[in-house]
């Protein structure tokens, strides 16, 4: 399915939960860094996102930080208890299948792709607990970014079955 089409999906989805999002165009990015400077003009915090196996398990993560943050690997399998060394990048592939977004287009908002709940989701809790106006990630393609309230961005994860693994990064 085309980002498009999936973006049109989201959008509908966010409407019918009552959620008010909204969105920046910009070119398509696949860091950061590239994308900072079509969205530092924007009033909250911007994520990244990275989309994780565990090694061991095979479990798919789906992990949503503050784009400033350093996140260590070893580090956050100790805390999410799978073992030191057990996290990598996935690829791309079971990112397709389970959030239908390919490379640089991560995003917590694909979580309602998921829908056998499949993929744990990580979130940085100052992301919701930071006293932000909205918290963006790239609306199902890396063209855009779209900011949803924290509390709405709560609502959409229960909707979409994903109970968030609140982690500190600091």
């Amino acid at each position: 399915m085309a980002s498009a089409e999936l973006r049109s999906e989201l959008e509908t989805c966010l409407k019918s939960l009552n959620i008010e999002a909204v969105s920046v165009e910009h070119p398509e990015v696949f860091t950061v860094e590239e994308m900072m400077p079509h969205v530092q003009h924007l009033s909250g915090a911007i994520t990244k996102n990275l989309f994780l196996k565990d090694k061991k398990k095979k479990g798919l993560w789906l992990v949503s930080v503050r784009h400033d943050r350093q996140v260590n690997l070893n580090d956050l399998a100790k805390k999410l208890g799978v073992g030191s060394g057990n996290l990598r990048f996935a690829e791309e592939a079971a990112m397709l299948e389970k959030l239908k977004v390919g490379q640089g287009c991560a995003t917590a908002l694909a979580l309602f792709c998921d829908k056998d709940q499949s993929v744990k989701f990580v979130l940085d809790s100052d992301l919701v607990n930071g006293g932000h106006e909205r918290v963006y990630f790239h609306p199902m393609t890396n063209a855009a970014t779209m900011g949803l309230k924290p509390d709405d961005f709560l609502k959409f994860l229960k909707e979409t079955g994903h109970e968030p693994i609140l982690q500190t990064f600091d």
